[in-house]
């Protein structure tokens, strides 16, 4: 849709998923009651407090989230700043007015629609169709939550959807403003254009010796070349060290020997079932009703067993296995109830159960695919091990290098060579290194922030000697020195005269055509005047073709009260653009489906406009009170 609408929304979602939805899906609302003693409280809510150790949770939190988002690019210095430490404080202000108005409010999230939560939980059904408790527990006991606090976190959250629900749901799109933006977008302009080309100027530009000058004056920083040097640099690093690891025979046949299991793939069962349910208190009757279910379905598989998955299908009353003919899929070691696994065990592919009881009813079981246990030969596996144990060797063998080629580089700092012939590593030597990393050098071991910070010190400068060992990543030292160095210098006028003259003919060249341009412009627009003008063209927002692009914009801004309408384009590089708009019109048909999406995309933007301005309001309704500045550590908190 149109440009500041799409910027709009993207601002408001953002302000939306930071003022609300972070916190909420982290500890709900019942964990802003007030708590905290007074000499930690930086800020109050109402009767709820913001303490100091919350705040600084807060910006962990945050730190997390964007380092996870931003990867190698996080920059953990962008949130020690005043406005980043005010924007996380802001939030937790938004949270606790926001969860004070839900009290308020007294939204209650019935024991009814909490359980249908629960129960919609994927993996928590039963082969009987009922909940699994146990494993909801597991779940939960993982996160480190009990069932009580679940509910209450989900309580809470669900309380927050209905108010947001609600505030949201009273934006309101007429119909008017969503056809007047729709019409406004895909309005059409019948327009010819008059090129004015740089090209044509070029002839009439006289440069002058002062000119040259003064552009050189001016743009100095564009003649700048910065200081860079020719350093030598050695790397110890796992390839490096793997080149000196020998693994023989013996180690690999050792190896073999003791992990023999992780080279064995164990014997795989693929089972099916039919089930006849019944309540393990069922009366006797009722189990016997069951069992008679399935004695009679038994012997019709055995009559025909190659229609198990048709019967198993047609009969079962295992809901989550009926639908794929009764599979279980591979069953494993404790797979399954001990009765059903006993019995799967006794029998080969092909075979038919008796009849095998268990909690959940009677069942009758088969195999129907069984692969045994493999092991791979030491032969097949020889060259997999020679890696891994090279690799562990390597890794060994680099934690009692790393210390030497520390010392070395430090102790012998007036060359690289004494590490390098002792740990027979390579001294590698490149020229035209700058003072900070450089995206043409990818990965390379020297282009790293850390490593030219340390090589470009005053020390190193001054003295010539190895920087220290400085890991650039996972097990990779790196140490350097300075051999040449450049200090950053302006390139000579006289090197750079043609470049300048050329930069500043065009310059003045577009300047000549902009002017006449002008001139032109405004006799026509007084005229009315279409000669010279190329062949009329269809141009819309959607469609570009036809004219310059760099045009677009301007010609669909152009008042059009009065046609033919005249406007004037910059073209940067290109010269200048008169544009000659002689009608306007709606499409013959309109793009119903395009029209309601962009309705949908208003609404949207109002409902989310309307939630943030909420947010503000009760801000201000809560009566924020800011009892202290925020304590700054000598270092933002590092996420765990």
């Amino acid at each position: 849709m149109f440009e500041f609408i799409r910027t709009h929304r993207r601002l408001m979602q953002f302000l939306l998923m930071l003022i609300i939805v972070p916190s909420f899906a982290l500890v709900g609302i019942s964990g802003y009651q007030s708590f905290g003693d007074g000499a930690n409280t930086i800020a109050k809510v109402g009767d709820q407090v913001i303490t100091q150790q919350q705040y600084e949770e807060a910006q962990r939190q945050q730190i997390d989230r964007y380092r996870q988002m931003m990867g190698e690019q996080f920059d953990q210095k962008m949130f020690d700043t005043p406005e980043a430490r005010k924007s996380i404080l802001d939030n937790l202000i938004a949270e606790r007015a926001v969860a004070a108005e839900v009290g308020r409010s007294h939204l209650v999230i019935s024991d009814a629609v909490l359980q249908k939560e629960v129960l919609e939980i994927p993996g928590l059904t039963l082969p009987d169709g009922t909940f699994d408790l146990e494993r909801y527990k597991q779940m939960l006991a993982a996160q480190g939550m009990t069932p009580q606090q679940y509910d209450a976190r989900r309580r809470s959250d669900l309380a927050l959807q209905q108010l947001a629900g609600a505030v949201q749901g009273s934006a309101f799109v007429p119909n008017a403003v969503s056809k007047r933006l729709s019409d406004i977008t895909s309005q059409e302009r019948e327009v010819q254009e008059l090129l004015l080309p740089i090209a044509q100027y070029v002839s009439q530009v006289k440069v002058t010796d002062e000119m040259v000058k003064a552009f050189y004056d001016k743009n100095g920083k564009q003649f700048e070349i910065p200081a860079h040097a020719k350093i030598e640099y050695a790397v110890l690093d796992a390839a490096s060290v793997s080149d000196q690891v020998e693994v023989s025979d013996a180690d690999v046949s050792s190896y073999y020997a003791k992990n023999q299991k992780a080279y064995t793939t164990p014997e795989e069962r693929r089972a099916s079932h039919i089930l006849i349910t019944v309540k393990k208190d069922a009366s006797a009757a009722d189990k016997a009703a069951a069992k008679a279910k399935a004695e009679a379905i038994l012997a019709e598989v055995r009559k025909t067993p190659a229609e198990f998955a048709a019967i198993a299908k047609a009969k079962s009353q295992d809901p989550a296995s009926a639908e794929q003919g009764g599979d279980l899929g591979v069953v494993g070691k404790d797979g399954l109830p001990k009765p059903l696994q006993d019995a799967v065990i006794k029998l080969k592919q092909g075979e038919i159960s008796d009849v095998v009881a268990s909690d959940y009813g009677y069942h009758i079981l088969t195999v129907t695919s069984d692969k045994p246990e493999h092991v791979q030969t030491l032969d097949e596996v020889k060259g997999q091990i020679t890696a891994d144990l090279r690799k562990q060797f390597a890794a060994k063998k680099f934690s009692e290098l790393a210390e030497q080629f520390t010392d070395l580089v430090y102790s012998q700092s007036d060359s690289l060579k004494p590490v390098a012939d002792k740990l027979k590593l390579k001294v590698e030597t490149v020229a035209s290194v700058g003072m900070t990393p450089s995206p043409a050098l990818g990965a390379a071991p020297y282009n790293n922030a850390k490593f030219l910070k340390a090589l470009f010190s005053n020390d190193s400068l001054k003295d010539k000697r190895n920087t220290e060992a400085v890991e650039v990543a996972p097990n990779t030292l790196v140490s350097g020195r300075i051999v040449e160095f450049q200090a950053a210098a302006k390139r000579p006028l006289a090197e750079v005269d043609a470049m300048i003259r050329q930069r500043v003919t065009m310059e003045e060249a577009e300047k000549l055509a902009k002017k006449d341009g002008e001139t032109k412009l405004a006799a026509l627009k007084t005229s009315g005047d279409a000669t010279g003008f190329g062949a009329a063209q269809w141009v819309s927002r959607s469609k570009l073709d036809g004219i310059n692009r760099a045009a677009i914009a301007q010609v669909m801004k152009a008042d059009t009260s009065k046609l033919p309408a005249y406007v004037g384009v910059d073209l940067p590089a290109m010269g200048y653009g008169i544009y000659r708009i002689g009608k306007v019109q709606q499409p013959a048909e309109a793009d119903e489906a395009r029209r309601q999406q962009e309705k949908d995309q208003i609404g949207n933007i109002l409902s989310q406009q309307e939630m943030f301005d909420y947010v503000e309001y009760l801000k201000t309704k809560a009566k924020v009170k800011i009892v202290k500045p925020i304590a700054i550590p000598a270092q933002a908190p590092e996420a765990p």
